[in-house]
């Protein structure tokens, strides 16, 4: 064991850990007034539930052995490891708790789709089936011991979790929203973000919960966690100043949504590519995602007219499917070994898009599947009334500002 090391990945492990109640600041401002209380126990209801269902099923299907799908069974409830069992130079405890936190942040990126009115008791048990069909078979796949997409078959590569993470929550949030439909009066009314602060302090809690997501990806303190931990910040300052550039090209004001917004896409872009690309190609990424994810949410929101409530696909799933071709563009061997098309190798590129065209089909399928399971008990979407009085007193009995009559 290498004491360095595991204070390292414990601290990143705290770090990413702070990110999902960081996603239920961010939802929770962008959405309605009434919704606010809805949007935030959405993520803090699946930090119980993605704890549980990962110590006891999630990680030996992600990491429980070698397989092109699946770790396998062998560590149900974590059986087996001890205190003194290892994984590399890491307690495996603390691999288990590192892997753990990303089990938690990538469902609750789904929510953002679907705001405002999928019934809590039909989200609960679908994220509970999602993370079963779709998120461990993926991590595996990617990550673990011969896994399809890894080392088993493709030798794709995704750093931190461009396919595992965000192309997997952003897709199946697409897919959900389109069998949940429109809010009702979705293109008649104006829908105002009631709370910019929160916006911002979720920004600010996802930004500094993301240095551990991707330094603490390289599994060790070493040269390339540092490397992953500047390429960070290079994408989201890039990528803000991009927003904050098409807001005033656009709208003739810089607005504080958009420098947030712009955060986010540039954290998303450099994901998979962090611990790959160079320096310079995180300043590329991070100024390119902004444009691409601004692009997609209009596409998706002005001309298809699909409500994806607060842009879970717009942001995650477009900027993690470019994350991962930037990442086939510009990786670079001085860095981590495997060579981009920039550096060589055409190939790394058309693995890339075929993870990517994997991970959607894995996402798509899954969450077709596990709506329809609960659908067999539940109906999806709550009433037209309890949509319209708000999420927060129909779905949870509690008001955020009970002595506010103020309009949404």
């Amino acid at each position: 064991m290498d004491t360095g090391n595991t204070a390292f990945i414990i601290i990143c492990t705290a770090l990413v850990f702070i990110m999902t109640p960081g996603l239920g600041f961010f939802y929770g401002g962008l959405g309605r007034r009434k919704n606010v209380v809805s949007n935030m126990m959405n993520s803090v209801s699946i930090m119980g539930l993605g704890i549980v269902l990962w110590c006891l099923i999630g990680y030996t299907m992600a990491f429980g052995g070698e397989g092109l799908f699946i770790g396998g069974f062998s560590k149900l409830g974590l059986a087996g490891i001890t205190k003194d069992s290892l994984s590399g130079s890491l307690p495996e405890f603390v691999f288990v708790a590192f892997q753990m936190m990303f089990a938690l942040i990538t469902p609750a990126i789904i929510t953002g789709s679907l705001a405002g009115r999928m019934k809590f008791k039909a989200l609960f048990p679908f994220i509970a089936l999602w993370s079963i069909v779709v998120y461990y078979p993926l991590a595996h796949m990617v990550w673990g011991d011969g896994g399809l997409l890894g080392s088993g078959w493709l030798d794709s590569v995704d750093f931190a979790g461009g396919n595992v993470v965000h192309i997997s929550s952003g897709v199946s949030g697409l897919v959900v929203c389109l069998l949940l439909g429109k809010r009702y009066g979705y293109e008649l009314h104006s829908y105002r973000i009631h709370n910019i602060p929160f916006v911002m302090l979720g920004m600010a809690l996802l930004w500094f919960g993301w240095f551990g997501f991707n330094a603490g990806s390289a599994l060790e303190a070493n040269g390339l966690a540092a490397h992953a931990f500047v390429t960070t910040a290079i994408s989201a300052a890039a990528a803000m100043l991009a927003w904050m550039a098409m807001d005033v090209f656009f709208s003739r004001k810089p607005t504080l949504i958009g420098a947030c917004t712009g955060v986010v896409a540039g954290l998303v872009g450099i994901t998979p590519a962090a611990g790959f690309v160079p320096i310079w190609a995180a300043f590329v990424i991070g100024f390119l995602v902004s444009p691409v994810c601004y692009g997609g949410i209009l596409l998706i929101k002005k001309k298809l007219k699909i409500d994806d409530s607060l842009d879970a696909f717009g942001c995650h799933g477009i900027g993690g499917i470019f994350g991962g071709l930037m990442t086939g563009l510009f990786a670079d061997p001085a860095v981590n070994e495997t060579a981009g098309l920039v550096f060589g190798n055409a190939a790394q590129l058309g693995r890339q898009a075929l993870a990517i065209a994997i991970s959607i089909a894995v996402a798509v399928v899954g969450s077709l599947l596990c709506a329809g399971i609960v659908r067999a008990f539940t109906t999806l979407r709550v009433e037209k009334k309890h949509e319209l009085t708000g999420l927060d007193i129909s779905e949870h009995g509690e008001n955020a500002y009970p002595a506010y009559n103020g309009l949404d």
